[in-house]
């Protein structure tokens, strides 16, 4: 079974764990790419933003100590901004002229477009943990836990069509959501 976030975060700050590494780009990518979306970025402007972004987080995270009182996710959007306003200044410099949609110095930390409320963020939160489920349980473990515990069909329905005990059922729902209470944990 795989670490939970936070021993994540002590791997990550060790700099050569390489699925450690893995790990952390998966999570977090698709949460990084809404806030490029969100500053009007292309695809490939947010491409390039979101290399610079993990070069910074490979220098700064073996000195990063996860504090509980402070937030991480407006850490990491904080290293997002910072690289954003860097590349902007670095393309107004070699392109006299040049302009961007949002002017990254006049843009505060705090701006709406910026903000992910909460139910934006615990749904891509779901996303990931399906995506966690499918990637690293066997389908008939997966599929009983969605049946059983999403779609609320009773264990007996579920089993039965899946050609396992009820009990197998019972067992994947608490292997299944012991597994994403310890991923999610911290992220929540």
């Amino acid at each position: 079974m795989n670490t939970t976030s936070l021993s994540l975060l002590d791997r990550l700050s060790r700099g050569s764990d390489q699925a450690a590494w893995s790990r952390f780009v998966d999570l977090y990518t698709p949460l990084l790419l809404a806030w490029c979306k969100r500053l009007g970025l292309s695809d490939a402007d947010s491409a390039d933003l979101m290399q610079t972004v993990f070069v910074t987080l490979c220098e700064k995270l073996p000195a990063f100590r996860y504090d509980p009182a402070h937030s991480f996710r407006a850490w990491l959007k904080t290293v997002l901004l910072n690289s954003w306003r860097n590349q902007a200044r670095k393309q107004r410099s070699g392109t006299p002229g040049a302009a961007a949609a949002l002017d990254p110095d006049q843009l505060p930390d705090t701006d709406p477009r910026l903000q992910l409320d909460e139910a934006e963020y615990r749904s891509h939160l779901v996303r990931r943990a399906l995506a966690m489920i499918q990637e690293q349980f066997e389908p008939t473990t997966a599929r009983a836990c969605w049946e059983f515990v999403v779609e609320e069909r009773p264990a007996q329905e579920v089993a039965d069509e899946l050609g396992i005990s009820v009990n197998s059922v019972y067992l994947a729902k608490s292997r299944v959501l012991r597994h994403l209470r310890q991923e999610l944990r911290w992220l929540l």
